[in-house]
């Protein structure tokens, strides 16, 4: 498998985007998945539930009945099983029969890759994120990844820091960065933005670039939802008011 990594911070610069081909070596070492789920930050843990509330939301209202996972195990290569990668938020389309499914073989009939897989970078071991992830989720053939550093935590030696990374998969299966930087990025699967907030500590999805249309939790649809009923009320309680006066 053959995939570019384009480095968009030098389009600062009046020189070229440097771009980097080679093909990704399967298996390699290092590739297996832990059979213990390593601790994380409470940081960590809010950015991801966050994400997944919204796209579970999301996915409840999409045609199609994509499902979200959180730490599903994704394998890709029969002959090497113990092979693969857990996204702290994954995209499935079309999703699982089983709901209980804890592990994707996508070599299964009725298993495709994730159409979508975020990784939160964690300040305890940011070259997995910068470093290794890219190369496995070229293999494994999920369609976009974000990468996204709230810390900014990732390694110089590989680009860092850096808040977000949007990677692709093109037609012809290259899988290629597209985006380096702040956010906010236009990720094609949502056809939404993803956007920091909180002085770049969280992670939201938004309609807009500017991020003032956020997709919203479950919880925020509900409370909105009760707040248009209570002002719904109020007015029809003022229009009664009126008519009576």
């Amino acid at each position: 498998m053959v995939w570019r990594a384009v480095d968009s911070r030098s389009m600062r610069s009046v020189s070229p985007l440097p771009i980097v081909r080679y093909a990704v070596v399967i298996p390699r070492t290092g590739w297996e998945l832990g059979g213990e789920t390593m601790p994380e930050s409470l940081l960590h843990d809010e950015v991801v539930a966050l994400v997944k509330d919204v796209l579970t939301l999301w996915a409840a209202r999409a045609d199609g009945s994509p499902r979200v996972a959180r730490n599903l195990a994704v394998r890709w290569d029969e002959e090497h099983p113990a092979f693969g990668v857990d996204p702290d938020v994954c995209v499935l389309s079309p999703a699982p029969a089983d709901p209980r499914l804890r592990s994707l073989r996508t070599w299964r009939e009725g298993m495709s890759p994730p159409i979508l897989a975020i990784e939160v970078v964690s300040e305890t071991n940011p070259r997995k994120d910068y470093a290794v992830a890219p190369d496995k989720y070229a293999a494994s053939g999920t369609r976009e990844l974000l990468i996204f550093d709230p810390l900014l935590s990732g390694p110089a030696s590989h680009g860092g820091p850096v808040r977000m990374q949007l990677w692709r998969r093109d037609q012809d299966g290259q899988f290629t960065r597209l985006y380096a930087g702040e956010g906010p990025v236009h990720s094609p699967t949502l056809a939404a933005y993803f956007v920091a907030v909180e002085d770049g500590a969280k992670l939201r999805i938004a309609s807009d670039a500017a991020g003032t249309d956020l997709w919203r939790t479950p919880e925020e649809a509900e409370r909105a939802a009760k707040e248009a009923a209570l002002a719904r009320v109020a007015e029809l309680e003022a229009e009664l008011a009126q008519r009576g006066a």
